[in-house]
C-alpha cells in the first residue's frame, strides 16, 4: 500500500521535474504545459531544442536517450523518463 503512494508521488515528482526542464527551454511556465502538446506545431521546438532537452534531461535524471526514441509531444517526455528513471 505505501509503496503504491511512493511510486505515485515519485512519478508525479519526476513529471513536474520533466515539465520545468522543458518549460525553461522557451520560457514557458511549466503549469501551462499540457502533455498532448506538439513540441514542433505548438510549441515551436526545433531539433537543437530538443537535443538541449534530451541531454538536460539526461543529466538530471542518470539516463541515456537513444536517438532513434521519438519525441512528438510533452506527454512522450514525460512517459520515457517516467519508465527509465524509475529502472536506473
Amino acid at each position: 500500500m505505501f509503496t503504491a503512494i511512493s511510486t505515485t508521488t515519485s512519478t508525479k515528482a519526476i513529471e513536474q521535474q520533466v515539465l520545468r526542464i522543458i518549460s525553461k527551454r522557451k520560457a514557458i511556465k511549466a503549469v501551462r504545459l499540457r502533455r498532448t502538446a506538439s513540441l514542433s506545431r505548438d510549441l515551436r521546438f526545433d531539433t537543437v531544442d530538443l537535443v538541449d532537452i534530451i541531454l538536460e534531461l539526461e543529466r538530471n535524471f542518470h539516463i541515456t536517450v537513444p536517438d532513434e526514441v521519438p519525441f512528438y509531444t510533452v506527454g512522450d517526455f514525460v512517459r520515457y523518463v517516467t519508465a527509465h528513471a524509475a529502472a536506473a
